[in-house]
């Protein structure tokens, strides 16, 4: 996605009536685009190939494992989401529990905090 926006922002650069009246900048821009373009054409074909390598769901966060080191904020919000994932299931397992029990005070009390 992020480099489909920088395709998209590089086009835009090149319809901009600035591009007509200043070569140089036309110049900068024409390469930003080629260079924008070959880089979403190298990310299109590495992601279609992990897809294919590995050929089910999980290969994306494979994927992910995989190039951690090349975008270590990427892995932490991977693992920032699976200990959500893994705190909202058991917050929801005590939600259940408390709503199985018997309403008393002290249950009612804890269920909604």
């Amino acid at each position: 996605a992020m480099s489909k926006s920088a395709v998209k922002i590089s086009s835009d650069l090149l319809s901009n009536p600035l591009c007509e009246q200043e070569p140089g900048f036309l110049e900068m821009v024409t390469a930003f685009d080629t260079a924008m373009k070959r880089m979403d054409s190298f990310n299109q074909e590495k992601v279609s190939w992990l897809w294919l390598k590995k050929g089910r769901a999980g290969s994306l966060s494979h994927a992910f494992s995989r190039f951690s080191s090349v975008f270590p904020s990427l892995n932490m919000a991977v693992k920032r989401r699976e200990q959500t994932l893994q705190d909202y299931k058991r917050l929801q397992s005590k939600v259940e529990k408390y709503e199985e029990k018997e309403r008393t005070g002290p249950v009612l009390a804890k269920l909604h905090q």
